[in-house]
């Protein structure tokens, strides 16, 4: 029997979308999963919008005047934003190694898990730059970006209480390492710090250890013994810095993951020095999977402290959790 043509493209079209949906979900399982693919980067595109999502999750791009190029962000804006004259803390959450700023709002439930905050979350872009003020190329300057652009474009262009104890700085990975480091030498900037799975011997010997991220890191810290290997170095940071004007820390690492390590080591010397911090260790790896309920965690730490939806001015409330063995 004859099939009709517009019959045939018809099933023909059916085919191919079932075909493309079937390779994305694949594709994204594998990069939820497997260890080896965890940072690299996964283009997908934001979940269908729902009324609460369109509302809510916003992109823009502005100018650096510290890069001199134009740079995009995500932004999730409180519910209610645009009918209030409130204003609001703001979380500045930063992505990891082979990512950008679209994978917090698209790889985990963020933009759900905060339908009920008062928060801003502001999420940049930052490329493979370890948020660091290259010592190669002088054009980037991604540390002056982030806390000197960024902040300031957030605090002009939204309703944020513009006062470091009314911020919070997070990230995975890289990102995690970056917002400990800002913690430190900023700590006028920010009040809570999320390190998730961070990878807080960047500048240390990071390189040595991992081939695979020899090449970036130089590019951004210079070979073994330079000056700027120091200068980014969070514990060196940590032991010449005011513990009394430190922010409140949190840490989040998979038991299995390559940083665990590392962050024990932080835990330890925070608790050392006596500076109010959390940290777990949950079953899991260096996967979005982990990061996905990691995210959830440190919310609800924030949400604990009252610096959800404290009016300016108010002090946070810090509690101690030994780390974990």
């Amino acid at each position: 029997m004859k099939i009709p043509s517009g019959t045939r493209s018809r099933a023909f079209a059916r085919s191919r979308f079932i075909s493309a949906t079937a390779a994305l979900l694949v594709a994204f399982s594998f990069a939820q999963h497997n260890p080896s693919f965890a940072d690299k980067k996964v283009t997908s595109e934001p979940a269908a919008d729902n009324s609460h999502r369109s509302a809510r999750l916003r992109e823009a791009t502005f100018h650096s005047s510290s890069l001199n190029r134009d740079m995009r962000y995500r932004v999730i804006l409180p519910a209610g934003y645009d009918s209030s004259k409130t204003r609001y803390p703001a979380l500045f959450l930063l992505h990891g190694l082979y990512g950008d700023f679209m994978n917090w709002s698209t790889l985990t439930s963020l933009v759900d898990d905060v339908r009920d905050m008062n928060l801003i979350i502001a999420m940049p872009d930052a490329g493979n730059s370890w948020y660091v003020n290259s010592v190669s190329n002088p054009d980037d300057k991604f540390e002056d970006y982030i806390v000197k652009d960024f902040v300031e474009e957030i605090d002009t262009h939204y309703r944020t209480l513009p006062e470091g104890n009314a911020r919070a700085i997070a990230g995975l990975s890289m990102g995690g390492y970056a917002a400990v480091k800002f913690s430190l030498k900023y700590p006028q900037l920010f009040s809570h710090v999320g390190g998730i799975s961070a990878a807080l011997d960047a500048s240390a010997d990071l390189d040595q250890r991992r081939v695979d991220f020899r090449e970036g890191l130089q590019k951004v810290f210079g070979e073994p013994g330079n000056p700027a290997r120091a200068q980014n170095d969070v514990f060196i940071l940590l032991s010449h810095t005011d513990a009394r004007k430190l922010p409140q820390y949190y840490l989040d690492c998979g038991a299995d993951d390559m940083f665990v390590g590392v962050n024990r080591r932080f835990a330890a010397r925070l608790q050392e020095l006596g500076i109010s911090y959390e940290f777990h260790v949950m079953p899991g790896d260096h996967t979005w999977k982990y990061w996905d309920r990691a995210i959830e965690r440190f919310l609800s730490a924030l949400s604990r402290t009252a610096f959800i939806g404290r009016p300016a001015g108010s002090r946070s409330l810090h509690s101690t959790v030994p780390a974990a063995p």
